[in-house]
């Protein structure tokens, strides 16, 4: 049996984050670690939660070896392996310039920017290869305003029918052979 041994400070950080946490993975790990300050089993305490038990050791042991963090930084993520998000900071300031001139200036046959075409000139301009979606999510962040272009067929001048021969012509065209 696993028992965790927190001070009264500790415990009352363990309690402040189970009702303030900043994500759901911080709040179910404060949860664990308070439960089992309180002597429940891991066992019942990974099926509260619904996770292995394997999960709860590991947040335990996760949460010991930090003794020199606060407690919020205790029952954080840690670090991941992989490739870092390249585009999050990058483009950001780059579109949100890019949104205030207009597209034609720049070569492009459309008035209004669509995610696509940012990803293109991200591409030929700042040789920045992003998906679409990475274009779409730093739109949102920045709170533009995204706009479908509006594609307009030609108009009909208000004289039209003069040019075809009026709405007269029209109709004695129609109406077939006369006897």
């Amino acid at each position: 049996m696993v028992r965790v041994q927190l001070t009264d400070e500790e415990l009352e950080g363990v309690r402040d984050l189970v009702v303030h946490a900043d994500s759901a993975r911080q709040l179910r790990r404060a949860q664990a670690i308070f439960w089992l300050s309180q002597g429940v089993s891991v066992q019942e305490v990974a099926e509260r939660l619904c996770v292995p038990r394997a999960t709860v050791y590991t947040w335990v042991n996760r949460f010991e070896g930090r003794a020199d963090l606060d407690i919020a930084q205790r029952l954080t993520d840690a670090a991941r392996c992989g490739r870092p998000r390249t585009a999050l900071g990058v483009i950001d300031p780059i579109i949100a310039d890019l949104v205030d001139t207009y597209p034609r200036d720049l070569g492009f046959r459309q008035t209004v920017w669509t995610a696509e075409a940012i990803a293109v000139h991200l591409k030929r301009t700042h040789r920045i290869d992003v998906s679409v979606q990475s274009v779409r999510l730093a739109i949102d962040r920045l709170g533009v305003a995204r706009k479908r272009p509006r594609h307009q067929l030609a108009l009909r001048s208000k004289t039209w029918r003069q040019a075809k021969g009026g709405s007269k012509g029209a109709s004695t065209a129609d109406s077939g052979p006369s006897s």
